[in-house]
C-alpha cells in the first residue's frame, strides 16, 4: 500500500500473500479464458460426430459443396500434416478432432478410394483418397462444417470435398 497523499511515510510493498493473491487471479483468468474458448461453451465433447468403425460415409451438400460426412451428417476433415499412411493428430489434438475409425463403407455418389491406417495409439483410422479422415467437435450439429480452412495443432484443416 502506498501512503496518502500528504502523509509521510515509507511505502510498503505487498509481502508473499500479495503475490500469492495475484498468482491466483492469473490462473483463475487462464482457466476461464480457456473454458470459454472451448467450441461446446465448456463443454468439451469428443464423441460428437465421431463415425465408429464400420460406418457408412455419404455426400453431404454444405455451403454449396459436396462434401464427405459420416452416417449422422457430420463433416469430415483432412490434416495437411498428415501422410497417406500416418496422421500427424495425436493426443489432444484428437480429443478435438476425433479420427474416423476404420474401416468405412460408402454410399451411392462417393468416389474415391476407402483404406485404413493404423494409428499411434494401436487403433485403424479411415482414409479417403490417402487422406486420414476426422470430425470436429466444434461441429455441434450435422451440416455445418466449422472446422473448414482453420489453422490448428500445427496445420490447415480442410472439409473432405467429393470428386465426383
Amino acid at each position: 500500500m502506498w501512503p496518502a497523499p500528504g502523509r509521510s511515510g515509507k511505502a510498503r510493498r505487498p509481502g508473499w500473500i500479495g503475490w500469492l493473491a495475484l498468482a491466483a487471479v492469473v490462473a483463475a483468468s487462464v482457466i476461464v479464458a480457456a473454458y470459454a474458448g472451448l467450441p461446446s461453451g465448456g463443454r468439451a465433447r469428443a464423441t460428437v460426430g465421431v463415425a465408429s468403425s464400420g460406418s457408412t460415409l455419404k455426400p453431404t451438400a454444405i455451403n454449396g459443396a459436396i462434401v464427405l460426412s459420416n452416417a449422422r451428417g457430420f463433416t469430415l476433415y483432412s490434416f495437411a500434416p498428415d501422410t497417406r499412411t500416418s496422421s500427424m493428430c495425436n493426443g489432444q489434438c484428437a480429443k478435438f478432432w476425433p479420427p474416423v475409425e476404420g474401416p468405412v463403407t460408402a454410399t451411392a455418389g462417393v468416389t474415391g478410394e476407402f483404406g485404413t491406417i493404423t494409428r499411434s495409439d494401436g487403433g485403424a483410422q479411415a482414409t479417403y483418397s490417402g487422406h486420414p479422415l476426422y470430425t470436429y467437435v466444434g461441429d455441434a450439429h450435422p451440416g455445418q462444417a466449422n472446422g473448414n480452412n482453420l489453422n490448428l495443432n500445427g496445420g490447415l484443416w480442410r472439409e473432405v470435398i467429393i470428386t465426383r
